[in-house]
């Protein structure tokens, strides 16, 4: 009997016929507590069973020049990347007051884990599951401290490659953790159909059976996510937003509150249809280009051209703790992982960079890169 993945008061089995609806609010409440609550009601309402939020410790997920950067866009709360992300952040006390003002209304409650600070915080929360964004699936130091906890955890696969998405399972098993869930997820906002690869989804399910597999959708509209939910997808997420038209990046590819209720709705027949073929998708959903583009073949995933973008910004690197001088080993208290800038080598090579000779001096707080070290 295969064992279900428990999240709030659903049990999702990965080819069951329960689908759970996760409305991924992040940052889209403007930074504002009273529309972060309105936006749990109206996710309550249209018929949701999640919303999450993003919740960081600035200085454990950024370096300091990545906060110090100077943030001049439209899509700005502040001059430097750091005041606008700080201008964004909710406390923890805020956090807890939704998580109860959530749970009055009858919905989940919970928000990705940024940093390890903020992985911590969420587990002592409470929250029904965890989730590890697609700017951490590489962050190894981050998995391994989730994997050993008995929180559920769902982990987002955007920017990775099969290899990484190989190493987050085998850090999964070697902490004997099994209720996760894997999304498959492209970090291109919005992403064109004939990026979303929803084939993926297919792969990820004959290569880890026993694994619930999702879709995180940055795409506009509702039809690709209709189409994952029939190739297999048993979780999906979406962005939300109150008004598509308000500053930052994110609300562009989300779904105001009439479109995504159309969703949840669709999601509530298509979900007791089981996997369906592509030919059946496509009979279905109406022969519609946007699903052919989207059910492409693919074999491996691959990081995309139009995921290097969100890599190089929000992208994770090994960055050093003190001032290291050439001639001493690197060790594991040398190093930890945050975006930084500039990129440094990327998050997954921690293993490998370890005993290695430094070669170069660096300062604390910087990018480790290939050349500080001796290969």
């Amino acid at each position: 009997m295969m064992t279900a993945l428990k999240l709030g008061n659903k049990n999702i089995f990965s080819d069951g016929d329960t689908v759970y609806i996760i409305a991924e609010i992040g940052q889209n409440h403007q930074g504002n507590f009273n529309t972060a609550k309105e936006m749990i009601s109206e996710a309550k309402r249209i018929g949701c069973d999640c919303v999450k939020f993003q919740k960081s410790c600035l200085p454990a997920k950024f370096s300091e020049t990545a906060l110090k950067r100077p943030y001049i866009s439209e899509n700005s709360f502040g001059k430097t990347y750091g005041e606008h992300k700080e201008f964004l952040e909710f406390s923890e006390t805020q956090y807890r007051e939704l998580k109860i003002y959530a749970n009055s209304v009858g919905i989940d409650f919970t928000a990705s884990a940024m940093d390890e600070i903020s992985l911590d915080f969420l587990n002592e929360l409470n929250v029904p599951f965890i989730k590890i964004g697609s700017g951490d699936a590489n962050n190894v130091l981050l998995l391994r401290k989730a994997a050993k906890m008995d929180t559920p955890l769902i982990v987002s696969t955007g920017m990775q490659t099969s290899e990484t998405i190989e190493k987050i399972v085998d850090i999964m098993q070697q902490s004997n953790k099994t209720n996760y869930a894997l999304m498959h997820c492209v970090s291109s906002y919005p992403t064109d159909p004939d990026d979303c690869f929803l084939e993926m989804i297919t792969r990820l399910k004959e290569r880890y059976p026993n694994i619930v597999i999702g879709y995180s959708g940055h795409e506009k509209g509702i039809e690709i996510s209709k189409a994952a939910v029939l190739i297999g997808a048993r979780i999906i997420e979406r962005h939300f937003t109150l008004d598509n038209n308000q500053r930052g990046s994110d609300h562009k590819c989300s779904l105001e509150p009439h479109e995504f209720g159309s969703l949840v709705n669709e999601i509530k027949t298509l979900e007791k249809l089981r996997t369906l073929n592509k030919e059946q998708i496509m009979d279905l959903l109406g022969h519609q280009k946007i699903i052919e583009l989207a059910l492409k073949e693919i074999k491996l995933r691959t990081i995309l051209p139009s995921e290097i973008q969100c890599k190089s910004k929000l992208g994770k690197s090994i960055v050093v703790t003190k001032h290291l001088e050439a001639g001493n080993i690197l060790k594991i208290c040398d190093i930890c992982i945050k975006v930084s800038e500039p990129n440094g080598i990327s998050a997954e090579y921690f293993d490998s960079v370890l005993g290695k000779l430094i070669a170069a001096d660096v300062n604390e707080d910087s990018p480790l890169t290939w050349r500080h070290i001796s290969i």
